[in-house]
């Protein structure tokens, strides 16, 4: 396979949402800790996994939408770029480091995360200290992409004005050695990725409440897609606390 191996990991209500008031209900911070643990384990940081106890069982990169990205470590306001008027650069691909030993990979097409620096610093090891990549489409602001390089912020290219989600996979496996990803939401980049047949796995902590209402589903807009038939259950652990931690596997991974 071409592209690296890709691992949907979501946590859920039982009907299938992954935002909303759910979120604020005790009953979900048993499942959140569950979700982040199970994080640890795909990049073998928690002691006695054996499914992970291999290196190339291991994560190496974590991937997430810009409204996720803002939700979870930028904020939302936007970054100022007035100080870098004037700014010029080529369309190509920038690597601020290729050695991390792991990554936190943004879909931000238009330029809009606020970035304090090249890593995320985080209260949480499995997230803590991963090296930064953008994917950008070309038509971004060339102020924010001196922005990005004043951060340490590496950036890649994929899509004139919009996402080209499978440039974006090869470039990430082949400047960055990313082989093993975790897709962490939202909705929207994972029913795109379920679109494209991208997804390998299913990794899905469901918390012992019901959403309903208009929340997004975890696949938005993408439940026709022939793709997400070809899934079976492989692995259930349960947390003791009332969350499922479900994992399927596609009967065969897509090419490209």
């Amino acid at each position: 396979m071409n592209r690296q191996y890709v691992i949907y990991h979501m946590m859920l209500s039982v009907d299938g949402k992954i935002n909303g008031d759910f979120l604020n209900n005790p009953l979900c911070g048993d499942a959140v800790e569950f979700y982040y643990r199970k994080h640890r384990e795909y990049r073998g940081l928690e002691s006695g996994s054996e499914r992970n106890a291999s290196g190339e069982n291991r994560a190496n990169a974590f991937l997430c939408g810009r409204v996720t990205m803002q939700g979870s470590f930028t904020g939302y306001d936007l970054p100022d770029l007035s100080v870098y008027e004037g700014a010029s650069f080529e369309r190509e691909d920038y690597v601020a480091d290729t050695g991390a030993g792991f990554y936190a990979v943004a879909v931000d097409t238009k330029g809009r995360l606020n970035w304090t620096s090249g890593e995320i610093c985080d209260d949480d090891p499995g997230y803590d200290r991963c090296h930064i990549v953008e994917i950008l489409c070309e038509d971004v602001d060339d102020r924010y992409l001196s922005f990005l390089r004043e951060k340490g912020i590496s950036y890649i290219f994929a899509g004139k004005t919009e996402l080209e989600l499978k440039t974006a996979l090869l470039k990430l496996k082949s400047l960055f050695g990313i082989d093993r990803l975790l897709l962490e939401g939202g909705g929207i980049i994972g029913g795109k990725f379920a679109k494209e047949s991208c997804i390998d796995e299913l990794s899905f902590i469901t918390a012992p409440v019901i959403e309903g209402g208009d929340s997004r589903n975890v696949f938005a807009d993408s439940m026709t897609s022939d793709s997400l038939r070809d899934f079976v259950p492989e692995d259930c652990e349960s947390d003791g606390k009332g969350s499922v931690w479900v994992r399927y596997l596609r009967r065969k991974a897509e090419e490209f």
